[in-house]
């Protein structure tokens, strides 16, 4: 459900239970579950620490007693169950893997739901991975991001990525300067075109695509560290890690 100008809160419901993720607003929250009054919210799942992604935490537990998890190493409204890497989370039935993915905060986590009852695998991400790009580095390093992101591509293609944020035509504007002769990305891009021309969200991504269009887990590419090189003067024989470094800094200044 969106919320501000471009949040996403998901909600995952089995049932007459549900859960919530990032929930940065109470509000949409409490209108879905005014639409459902069967329908209970069982937990909230926190990525990190930013308030447009836990702002409505404290009024969803009050209201609803669900049971809140998050970050073991990052500050949540209390009282919440921490969490960080391998550790596993039954919700509704089902068991979410917990991945440490710090970078853009430096104790943020991700949530990942194998396929189940015939459905692809989810990822609720946060602001670690978006369609066509990734979070600024706020507290974390460009090699933490790069570890993190290495742990998100390496799940099943079929993924379904639930990204915090609808960033992604600007994303992909950037990732065209980057990789402008990229048939997949040119294709991604009518295809959000045409969904967000008729008011519809390019969320959740497929992570299969994401490995053939976002720059962020294609930066070892030869395009993308060719580009990558030539518009920050870098020496043939840079690392991969400042080569993602620069690549950050180049979209961090792209406009």
């Amino acid at each position: 459900m969106p919320a501000f100008a471009d949040n996403y809160i998901w909600m995952l419901q089995v049932g007459a239970h549900a859960v919530v993720v990032d929930p940065g607003d109470a509000r949409p929250v409490l209108d879905a579950l005014a639409t459902r009054p069967d329908l209970t919210l069982a937990a909230i799942l926190v990525t990190h620490h930013h308030a447009d992604h836990t702002g409505g935490v404290a009024a969803l537990r009050e209201a609803t007693g669900a049971r809140v998890y998050g970050p073991a190493h990052e500050t949540i409204p209390e009282p919440f169950t921490p969490l960080s890497q391998g550790e596993r989370v039954q919700v509704l039935g089902l068991e979410f893997t917990v991945i440490d993915v710090p970078g853009h905060t430096a104790g943020h986590i991700a949530y990942y739901l194998p396929a189940h009852r015939g459905e692809a695998p989810l990822l609720f991400c946060g602001d670690t991975l978006f369609s066509g790009g990734c979070g600024r580095l706020f507290e974390g390093t460009p090699q933490q991001m790069l570890h993190s992101l290495d742990a998100l591509a390496a799940l099943p293609g079929n993924t379904r990525v639930c990204c915090a944020h609808e960033y992604t035509l600007s994303n992909l504007r950037f990732a065209r300067a980057v990789e402008p002769g990229n048939t997949n990305l040119i294709e991604y891009i009518a295809q959000c075109e045409s969904l967000r021309a008729h008011g519809q969200p390019t969320l959740p991504a497929l992570l299969a695509t994401e490995r053939q269009v976002n720059p962020f887990l294609r930066s070892r590419e030869a395009t993308v560290t060719a580009a990558v090189q030539e518009h920050a003067d870098l020496p043939a024989d840079a690392g991969e890690v400042d080569v993602f470094a620069a690549l950050r800094q180049w979209k961090n200044d792209f406009r």
